[in-house]
């Protein structure tokens, strides 16, 4: 397992860069411990709102193999209308590693963070159990227009999200460990 946490496109953030590979250490331990799965290679980018929807979509592009510029277009827009409200996001990367995107205009203080931290590192978690990461790589494929999907096989996708979802926020209390301030 080897984690890497850097920034993009974030200048005079020094201070929270190292806060946030101090914290991912600890996470990526605590994690590794209370949940089902194995760590994969985790790499944890810190950026703002106006940045995330551009490091997003170049990671799935890259993991469902789109290559067409029209496709591309409208992913970024529409990346870009729901980046206001998402504090973080984890895609499984075409290598086998996982990529968690944090928007740092969403955390003022070490607790949120922790919090947003620890529920994509569950995410991350999630996508070495058996099966997990194929149906999400299909499903980044489906959402593209890469590669349809039957209706049947997008309603059991989209239930197996939300169950995932319900995991990671259920795991959310793990953060305590990390910052004390996260527990209340």
């Amino acid at each position: 397992m080897k984690l890497d946490v850097s920034t993009h496109k974030l200048f005079g953030y020094g201070s929270t860069l190292r806060t946030a590979k101090r914290l991912s250490e600890e996470a990526v331990r605590i994690v590794d411990r209370a949940v089902a799965g194995r760590m994969p290679d985790v790499k944890v980018v810190l950026t703002s709102e106006r940045n995330l929807a551009e490091v997003t979509t170049a990671a799935e592009w890259e993991t469902a193999g789109c290559t067409d510029k029209r496709i591309q277009a409208r992913a970024l827009r529409d990346a870009k209308r729901y980046a206001l409200e998402v504090a973080g996001r984890s895609i499984p990367l075409a290598d086998g590693g996982v990529l968690v995107v944090i928007n740092v205009d969403q955390h003022p203080n070490e607790a949120t963070f922790a919090i947003t931290l620890v529920h994509e590192l569950v995410h991350a978690m999630q996508t070495s159990r058996k099966g997990v990461r194929d149906r999400l790589i299909a499903g980044l494929r489906h959402d593209l227009g890469v590669e349809k999907q039957s209706r049947r096989w997008d309603r059991e996708h989209a239930r197996c999200l939300e169950a995932e979802e319900k995991e990671a926020y259920g795991s959310e209390y793990l953060a305590g460990r990390l910052v004390p301030a996260a527990a209340a």
